[in-house]
């Protein structure tokens, strides 16, 4: 049995996933490492939904957000400093992908994982290739880990999702403040 670590955003966008790696028996811990996500309140309320769902499933939840929020919060905006304004799908967004699936890696391979991937890939809202792309980086830099590219969006697992999603807090942005302008930007 393959052991798993999944980076995981939010519960939405892992119910799918975890029951899949489940009915194909693969061992599963979830690492939650999410600075980007803004205000605080929006990361509290994400950390927790996905906490207490890996509970009551018996997983396991690594907390990598282990600094306060803001500490946290501010070293990922340093890592994405002068991409601010970038579009959604852009720069910014790829940047930030590699800089969680780096710490991802990093825990993978340090831990006896045997591949690593992330719920980042179950979203049509993200670049499927962007998170690929950083998940490959990730690999490269932190040598004993394996970056496993599923496409979770595949399958019918898209659909799944989206059947799961309702018992979860559903976010409306991917979390970080950028993004949220974007969508505020869209309403208007």
């Amino acid at each position: 049995m393959e052991k798993i670590l999944l980076h995981s955003c939010c519960a939405p966008c892992s119910a799918a996933i975890l029951e899949w790696l489940a009915n194909n028996n693969y061992t599963t811990t979830i690492l939650f490492y999410n600075p980007n996500i803004f205000p605080e309140e929006e990361y509290l309320k994400r950390k927790g939904e996905i906490v207490r769902y890996a509970d009551s499933l018996g997983i396991a939840v690594v907390d990598k957000d282990s600094l306060e929020w803001d500490v946290q919060h501010t070293r990922w905006k340093k890592d994405i400093a002068t991409l601010e304004m970038e579009p959604e799908r852009g720069k910014r967004c790829l940047e930030c992908f590699k800089h969680r699936l780096c710490v991802t890696a990093e825990y993978a391979a340090a831990n006896g994982f045997d591949l690593f991937t992330t719920t980042l890939a179950s979203s049509r809202w993200k670049d499927i290739n962007q998170i690929n792309e950083a998940g490959r980086y990730a690999e490269q830099i932190f040598p004993g880990s394996k970056f496993w590219d599923k496409n979770w969006r595949k399958g019918g697992l898209y659909e799944r999702r989206n059947e799961l999603a309702k018992q979860f807090y559903n976010q409306q942005y991917c979390g970080c403040e950028y993004s949220m302008r974007h969508i505020e930007t869209e309403r208007w």
